[in-house]
């Protein structure tokens, strides 16, 4: 008894201190400090006179032939939404402006760097912003890129201990909990490429592990100058930081050996596979024939005040003000696709409510087996009852059902995958949005987000095909029985499969969601 009371004993101090010591670790080591001053920051803008570039004599013929709509061409396919960035690099002379949220050291995050610094050799000027939250192992990298004299890279929010990066969530949480999930790619203020991919291989079909299926836009037309304008707010933004400021200058021998590392990846066996299936694109394809067909279309940029970041965004300046502005109250239907669905009780009452307006509202989701993210699965989870009973059709997409069902490539929500990544919604079969958010709380009310409401009828039916055709075969559907409970219907080989517990996982996955559901953290998801 002794023995285990001063064993007790010795555990407690032993946390203490090791308690103490953290504390003094968090408040003395060194680069906790802060910030640097963003005072002397250089001052760039967008281009507008880039009417006489490959890409605006290219383009502008098609603008003025449809006076006010911009051109939407969807990019579903991966390969073809890694082609189109590469191509419009490839043919850039006066800018590139980029930013992304995550952007991955893997082949196709290596050859999109190399394509913009091949952009800047030529002389283009690029700016490329980059959320910190996920470039651990990029350091080097971004300072080289940085050192070319026509490339300037900022982080947004950045975590200023490089190595244990950690401490900085310790120290700073309110401002490093606030990240800018925006996606946008943008040449020579003529074309961008706005949608829910990140830069990596699991986003553009080059692994054979988890694919994401996804969804991008590519537009032209007056869009554009929306968007580059949004890029030049978030590039002077109070979070945005240069890189040099932030990180240690690279030597000469580290810029070659990045250099190199593209030139060899070139010849690597699997790099040349997925670049010969790129060549087989239908984005290069119709590209090498002589044209894109687009869809014309009213087309608008939401986007959140980039102040967001720093919790200083007013209200009506949010993206959500905005989409409720230009939506109002759906009146028919609303379909709607997000990847990381967190509802929260308010967002069951909106959804309750539009529904016992006589409006039908479908919504698509992954299921917990093909969810990437198990703790904003629960958050979904604990809701889908209430949704349920308010009129509302869940739909979950399976692991295996994101591979084509067939050799059509035009799905809308991306042809390839294991897990859903599009974030993509109709309304009254009219309006459709495409862009970076989730209907979760981390979207609306932390992380900045942008995308494009497109009023376009043709697309918004093709939205509504999908989940008249191809979502029932791809996705369990969610029903209750007649005593409460939920059960999920899998239509397969023409059977259809009724599962009374959540299909493709174990007890323990099912428990351990549980478990995560009942924590007081739905603020976060």
């Amino acid at each position: 008894m002794e023995a285990r009371s001063l064993y007790r004993m010795e555990w407690f101090k032993g946390l203490l201190l090791g308690g103490l010591v953290l504390v003094l670790l968090v408040a003395f080591l060194p680069g906790c400090s802060g910030l640097p001053s963003l005072e002397g920051r250089s001052v760039t803008r967008v281009d507008r006179e880039t009417g006489d570039t490959f890409l605006g004599r290219t383009v502008q013929p098609l603008i003025a032939a449809h006076p006010g709509l911009s051109g939407i061409r969807p990019l579903q396919d991966a390969h073809d939404a890694f082609a189109a960035r590469v191509l419009l690099a490839q043919v850039a002379e006066r800018t590139l402006d980029v930013q992304y949220y995550i952007w991955r050291n893997d082949m196709t995050g290596t050859l999109l760097f190399h394509a913009l610094h091949q952009a800047a050799e030529r002389g283009v000027r690029v700016r490329l912003l980059l959320d910190d939250n996920n470039t651990a192992g990029l350091d080097p990298i971004l300072a080289a890129l940085n050192s070319h004299p026509n490339i300037e890279v900022r982080l947004f929010n950045p975590i200023t201990t490089r190595k244990f990066r950690w401490i900085g969530y310790l120290t700073d949480f309110s401002r490093l909990n606030r990240r800018m999930h925006n996606k946008s790619f943008t040449i020579d203020n003529q074309a961008t490429v706005i949608g829910g991919r990140n830069v990596g291989d699991e986003y553009f079909g080059a692994t054979e592990g988890v694919l994401f299926a996804d969804l991008d836009v590519l537009a032209i037309g007056p869009v554009v100058e929306a968007v580059s304008e949004d890029f030049d707010r978030y590039w002077a933004s109070g979070s945005s930081y240069p890189v040099e400021r932030i990180l240690p200058a690279v030597s000469e021998e580290v810029q070659r050996q990045l250099t190199e590392k593209a030139k060899a990846l070139e010849q690597d066996p699997a790099a040349a596979a997925y670049m010969k299936a790129l060549r087989q694109s239908d984005f290069v394809q119709e590209m090498h024939q002589g044209g894109l067909a687009f869809e014309w279309a009213e087309t608008r940029l939401v986007s959140d005040d980039p102040a967001k970041g720093l919790g200083l965004a007013a209200p009506e300046k949010l993206l959500t003000a905005r989409l409720a502005e230009i939506l109002e109250i759906p009146q028919t239907d609303v379909e709607l696709v997000s990847p990381y669905l967190v509802p929260t009780a308010a967002g069951v009452k909106a959804f309750a409510e539009i529904a016992r307006q006589g409006v039908a509202v479908r919504i698509l989701t992954n299921a917990l087996e093909a969810t990437d993210v198990a703790l904003v699965h629960s958050g979904y989870a604990k809701r889908r009852k209430e949704l349920l009973e308010a009129g509302i059709r869940l739909y979950e997409l399976r692991r295996e059902a994101a591979t084509p069902i067939d050799e059509d490539k035009h799905k809308i929500f991306g042809s390839s995958g294991s897990s859903l990544h599009a974030k993509t919604f109709s309304v009254d079969r009219s309006h459709v949005f495409v862009g970076s958010f989730n209907f979760d709380p981390r979207s609306a009310d932390l992380n900045t987000e942008m995308g494009l409401v497109i009023h376009s009828p043709a697309l918004a039916q093709q939205i509504e095909a999908q989940f008249n055709d191809r979502i029932p075969l791809s996705a369990y559907e969610v029903r209750l029985d007649e005593n409460g409970q939920l059960y999920w219907l899998e239509r397969r080989d023409g059977q259809l499969l009724r599962h009374d517990t959540e299909p493709g996982t174990t007890f323990w996955q099912r428990a351990g969601v549980y478990l995560m559901s009942l924590l007081p953290i739905e603020w976060l998801l």
